[in-house]
């Protein structure tokens, strides 16, 4: 396996298993605490966010040797799962509000890691 797409499989394999089990975490150990917050729903989309980009990430490590802008695409995506999911979580629990500005960068890392991956398919020749 090459380096790459090494990488980009351990990445996605971390972080759908941290997917997860923060989506455990909220439905069970956290289930009290985010009602109290009012902040279930956004947990919620915290976690949505965090598997559905672990999946892309899995899919996008088949397309590494065809794709030079893969790990870059990889690299937004897991960027934003930190930025906009993990700020989130932090939020649903009653963090800190200052955490508040990283959501919209990380999905912007989100929008562009998609906006990459429509543009390298658009530079492949066609066959």
């Amino acid at each position: 396996m090459q380096p790459s797409v090494r990488s980009i499989v351990t990445a996605a394999g971390l972080l759908g298993f941290s997917g997860v089990a923060l989506g455990a975490f909220g439905a069970h150990a956290f289930r009290e605490t985010l009602a109290a917050n009012g902040t279930t729903s956004v947990w919620q989309t915290a976690v949505l966010y965090h598997l559905v980009h672990a999946v892309a990430l899995l899919a996008l490590a088949g397309w590494t040797d065809r794709w030079p802008k893969a790990r870059w695409i990889g690299r937004c995506w897991i960027s934003g799962i930190i930025l906009f999911s993990g700020s989130l979580y932090w939020l649903a629990l009653g963090g800190p509000k200052f955490l508040g500005p990283a959501t919209p960068l990380g999905g912007l890392a989100f929008l562009l890691g998609w906006l990459l991956l429509a543009w390298s398919a658009y530079q492949q020749p066609k066959t």
